[in-house]
C-alpha cells in the first residue's frame, strides 16, 4: 500500500498576514513532500482561515417535513434567484464548544427549535483549495410545527426567515436549484441515502 503523507510532510517557511477582519487572510510559504519522495521548491499559496462549522438539517419524520431557514449571502449577489437562500441551520464554533453543542445553540437561535434526537452525518471540507473551513453535519429529528417563524441574533446582523417544507416541495426546490449550497446539497443527499436507517417507524408507515 502507497504511504500517506501527514501534518510533518510540510513545511511552513513563512506566514503572513494579509488581511484580518471578519475573514482572515494570509499568505503561506511553504514546502510539500512530493510522491517522488523529494521536497517540493518553496511555493506560495493564500488561505482564507474561516474555522470549523456545524450544519443541522432539522426533520421531522412524523410530517415528513424539513424546517428550511432563509436568509441574505452576500457571496450570492449574482445568483439568478437573488442572494436570499434557502439554507438549513448553521454556525460558527465558540470557544470550546463541542459540534453537539454548537448544533444545539444554532437550532434555538435561528429557528427556535429543540432536538429530540440529534444524528451524525459526516464531515468535510468546504473548499481546501483557499480555505481551512471544514464542517460538520448532523441531521435533528423535531417537531416542526414548534418552530419560530423569524430567528437569528440581530447583535450578529442575522435576520432569519423559517419555513416547514414538506421533503416532497424540498426535493422540489433541491432540483430546480432553488437550494444550491454546499452544506444543504450534501445534507439533504446523505438524509436521502440513509433514511430508512435513521427513521425505520416513519418509513414503515409512509
Amino acid at each position: 500500500m502507497a504511504i500517506r503523507f501527514h501534518r510533518d510532510d510540510v513545511k511552513i517557511k513563512e506566514k503572513a498576514p494579509l488581511y484580518q477582519g471578519f475573514l482572515s487572510v494570509y499568505r503561506y510559504s511553504l514546502q510539500h513532500r512530493l510522491f517522488s519522495g523529494e521536497w517540493s521548491p518553496v511555493i506560495e499559496r493564500e488561505l482564507m482561515e474561516r474555522g470549523n462549522a456545524v450544519v443541522v438539517i432539522p426533520y421531522d419524520p412524523v410530517r415528513d417535513e424539513f424546517v428550511v431557514v432563509e436568509q441574505f449571502r452576500v457571496g450570492a449577489l449574482n445568483d439568478k434567484n437573488g442572494p436570499w437562500l434557502f439554507e438549513f441551520v448553521a454556525g460558527m464554533f465558540d470557544a470550546n464548544e463541542s459540534a453537539e453543542e454548537v448544533a444545539v445553540r444554532e437550532m434555538e437561535e435561528e429557528a427556535g427549535l429543540k432536538a429530540k434526537r440529534l444524528i451524525y452525518a459526516t464531515s468535510y471540507y468546504s473548499s481546501p483549495g483557499g480555505t481551512d473551513e471544514k464542517l460538520t453535519i448532523y441531521i435533528a429529528e423535531v417537531d416542526s410545527q414548534s418552530a419560530a417563524a423569524y430567528g437569528g441574533v440581530p447583535e450578529e446582523d442575522e435576520d432569519i426567515r423559517v419555513h416547514a417544507i414538506p421533503r416532497e416541495h424540498v426535493m422540489t426546490m433541491l432540483e430546480r436549484e432553488e437550494i444550491n449550497n454546499a452544506a444543504s446539497v450534501i445534507g439533504l443527499q446523505w438524509l436521502l441515502l440513509h433514511r430508512d436507517k435513521v427513521f425505520p417507524i416513519q418509513q414503515e408507515q409512509n
